[in-house]
């Protein structure tokens, strides 16, 4: 019993993929979406031997018991059975547990009430996740739910790291701390690059850096996140695609001064309009990267903009660490664009890393070295894969109860 369904629930969508940890395999997956609309619409895909096959329907979904309805209708017409062979468990990402959850945890009713309750810290993502187990569960009564935290990876960090300077008392009575996300993904790539270069995880000092439309950075000792670049929200840190990153609270006082701005209006400049986006006019590296090449101003601002954070981040992780055995990228812009990569790094050759154009340009889809043999830092390419995370962490804590 090695399968898990790994589910990743939204306010109005959820993603699933049904996983076999022994064999790391994906024999399924889909997405429901637009629930709570007129029309939803539901895909399915089934991995085999003789090819991937995907199915669609739109229909009305009016709420998440009904997607997980669908979700059951497209496992029983195109498999694979759930009901011939169940999972051995269901794993719920989750993106806030605060400072309440150190590890996954087994979904009981209790749980379920502090995931809802930590919604305060998460309100873009904890509710959907709340709709998704309750759905779940109702759905697959006799099975264990486990709830997988994005946070909980960063629950190591000390607390000078994870400490604001703001009044205490205040920042107690709301929780205010950081918290960091992206654990699953930061967890998996730093055992899978020690794994890759052969060397036990506790010996290794690692910067990983997850870069996708949301982008973190975290330096992990000994298998052990240190320091993240993500705060009490995902806002914090590195420029994104379309988040703003670091930047000087005075500026949302200036703009709701001169602007009128509401707090709301401010929560979506910053999290919806801003990063490249506000910059360059889209949000894709892609886009940014093709529009440099072509001259255009603005992309070569924002771009520059984006890697300067970079430099400046693993800088002053390696400052943290005392020094960098490994470097790994990963997610969307970190696994495809040897740019960015270059870029990045292109600053610490006093530090011995050294950059292979050759390799930095090859693609595969496993781990890969792109840095030279005589570098004194290893950089990998790391591919994440936070649903088969999601799953053996599911499975480790279902084989312990």
């Amino acid at each position: 019993m090695t399968v898990v369904l790994v589910i990743n629930s939204g306010s109005s969508s959820f993603k699933y993929q049904l996983l076999d940890v022994e064999s790391e395999q994906s024999l399924a997956s889909g997405l429901v979406e637009r629930i709570g609309e007129g029309t939803g619409a539901a895909r399915h895909k089934v991995m085999g031997p003789g090819g991937d096959v995907e199915t669609s329907r739109e229909l009305p979904i009016p709420d998440h018991a009904a997607g997980f309805a669908v979700m059951l209708d497209a496992f029983a017409d195109n498999g694979p059975s759930l009901t011939d062979q169940p999972p051995a468990a269901i794993g719920h990402r989750v993106v806030q547990g605060g400072a309440r959850f150190f590890q996954p945890t087994l979904i009981d009713d209790l749980v379920e009430i502090n995931i809802d309750e930590l919604s305060v810290l998460a309100p873009l993502h904890n509710p959907g996740a709340v709709q998704g187990i309750r759905a779940a569960r109702e759905a697959f009564p006799d099975l264990a739910h486990v709830a997988v935290f994005d946070t909980a990876f960063h629950q190591t960090l000390p607390p000078a790291a994870y400490t604001y300077a703001i009044d205490r008392d205040l920042a107690r009575k709301h929780r205010i701390r950081r918290y960091g996300f992206h654990g699953t993904s930061h967890k998996f790539v730093s055992r899978a690059a020690a794994d890759f270069v052969g060397r036990p995880l506790r010996e290794l000092k690692q910067i990983v850096l997850h870069l996708g439309n949301g982008a973190s950075i975290t330096a992990i000792d000994g298998g052990h996140s240190v320091e993240t670049s993500m705060g009490l929200t995902p806002l914090e840190g590195l420029v994104m695609g379309t988040r703003s990153g670091d930047i000087d609270p005075s500026v949302l006082l200036v703009l709701a001064r001169r602007e009128e701005m509401t707090p709301g209006e401010l929560d979506a400049f910053l999290n919806k309009r801003s990063g490249v986006l506000g910059l360059a006019g889209v949000s894709d590296m892609r886009d940014i990267e093709d529009r440099r090449e072509a001259g255009n101003g603005a992309a070569m601002l924002a771009f520059d903009v984006y890697v300067h954070r970079l430099r400046a981040y693993i800088g002053a992780y390696i400052a943290q660490l005392g020094g960098v055995d490994v470097i790994s990228f990963t997610a969307g812009v970190g696994e495809n664009s040897p740019l960015v990569r270059a870029a990045a790094l292109e600053t610490l050759g006093f530090l011995g890393v050294r950059i292979d154009p050759e390799r930095n340009e090859t693609r595969s889809r496993g781990p890969r070295t792109i840095s030279t043999d005589d570098s004194d830092v290893t950089v990998l390419v790391v591919p994440t894969n936070e649903e088969l995370e999601i799953a053996r962490q599911t499975l480790s804590i279902v084989s312990r109860s």
